[in-house]
């Protein structure tokens, strides 16, 4: 693999976090994503499921993970099943995992080939009463495509119907809002990458450049430092583009006076960065996108400081909304009798600042949690308000990522330039 991987101490953790709140007389199986096709023999590259990674560290495809704390004989007690390696896949492929490697990514003994597990899985039936099953519960998934979970899911209600069948979710949105020290150090990585990226492209950036010139930038960057890809689709917009939320076809020309919004990250070992920076393509800003960057940082900070032990993402972003009304009355955008006689359930300020503020980062860009649940010591949050003036051609959005702590919050950004005059000396340089 081109990253350097956790220690198995790691996996052996997750693994125990989560059989402590298992039901008595129960198993848990995690699978593996599917190498998704394109079309005729192509593939995409492979993306591993991310529950199967938190508990098992096993970037592999045709992985199955099996949880059985309570098993009679201990070798049983969690076994991992990998697809079984031959002359023909390692000519054509590489060579597959094998079964010491296997043991010593996850710390697990037991160590089976895939085509072993039905049989296994078959001999443990009389000594379990209940099976945790997987499947995505994220609040903003949409899942059009038929998973190996869900496969499995389906095939083995009905070969064993009389089972009863729990959700492993509502344990793993528990358990992995909390980061270890481990986790915030794959996260570092990732984003001691970024900023390279970043600031490789701040030297990079100037009137005529193309969107997707800076992206190339970014991707040498990552690449030639270990990760394997952008953790998310880029966004590179500039001028009005960056009005547009999810703009990611970062297909225009960078123009002389506008600035330009980057929504980036590095992705290391699985876990993900998440940067916004917005700069001036000629290098200078003008004295009104100074004000509106200023504004939005000053909001971004306002936040930070409210990303506390026992606050919730709901309370959290309603107050984030009552300063971030303030500064855009301050900008001229709205005014006060606009807020006195403003919706409740549509603010005034949603005009130009639609999107929430912060969400949790880990293993997913948009990690597990939910936004009821109270804020503790090692959740890594991103902080990323925006101010969005369509009619000025003007979009401004700036993001950090944040690590709660009752001894004050860790940010894992501190040393990417942020401040107006940082980011124009960087350019001049």
């Amino acid at each position: 693999m081109r990253y350097t991987p956790a220690a198995k101490e790691l996996y052996i953790l997750n693994r125990s976090k989560f059989t402590k709140q298992m039901a008595d007389h129960a198993i848990a199986i995690f699978h593996s994503n599917d190498q998704m096709p394109t079309s005729a023999d192509g593939t995409m590259p492979f993306i591993q499921q991310t529950d199967l990674f938190y508990l098992s560290g096993i970037d592999q495809e045709e992985s199955i993970l099996l949880l059985f704390p309570q098993a009679k004989e201990k070798q049983y007690r969690e076994m991992l099943f990998i697809k079984e390696t031959n002359e023909e896949i390692a000519v054509w492929e590489g060579e597959k995992l094998s079964k010491v490697e296997a043991r010593e990514l996850s710390g697990i003994s037991t160590v089976m080939w895939l085509s072993q597990f039905e049989d296994a899985l078959k001999s443990l039936v009389p000594q379990f009463e209940t099976v945790y099953l997987n499947s995505n519960e994220h609040l903003r998934a949409k899942v059009e495509v038929e998973t190996r979970d869900a496969r499995f899911a389906r095939w083995f209600t009905t070969k064993y119907p009389y089972h009863k069948i729990e959700r492993s979710q509502p344990i793993l949105h528990q358990i992995r809002t909390i980061k270890s020290q481990t986790e915030i150090d794959q996260l570092k990585e990732a984003i001691n990458i970024t900023e390279k990226g970043f600031k490789r492209v701040l030297k990079f950036i100037k009137p005529g450049v193309m969107e997707y010139e800076i992206e190339a930038e970014l991707l040498h960057e990552f690449i030639s430092n270990r990760s394997r890809r952008f953790a998310f689709q880029p966004i590179i917009a500039s001028g009005y583009n960056a009005c547009v939320l999810h703009y990611i076809e970062n297909k225009n020309v960078c123009r002389d006076g506008e600035l330009v919004l980057m929504d980036i990250g590095a992705e290391y070992g699985n876990y993900n960065a998440d940067l916004t920076r917005c700069v001036p393509v000629n290098g200078r800003f003008t004295k009104r996108q100074k004000e509106v960057y200023n504004a939005v940082l000053r909001v971004q900070r306002a936040a930070m400081d409210m990303l506390v032990p026992g606050n919730t993402i709901i309370a959290y972003h309603k107050e984030v909304g009552k300063i971030m009304e303030s500064e855009l009355i301050g900008l001229g955008l709205l005014t006060r009798t606009e807020v006195k006689k403003q919706d409740v359930n549509q603010p005034a300020y949603k005009k130009y600042f639609m999107h929430g503020t912060s969400h949790h980062l880990g293993l997913d860009v948009h990690d597990y949690g939910y936004p009821d649940m109270k804020m503790k010591n090692g959740m890594v949050f991103t902080v990323e308000p925006g101010i969005y003036i369509r009619a000025e051609k003007l979009g401004i959005r700036l993001e950090n990522d944040i690590v709660i702590s009752d001894k004050g919050n860790i940010d894992l950004m501190k040393n990417i330039p942020i401040e107006v005059e940082e980011i124009e000396a960087w350019m001049a340089g």
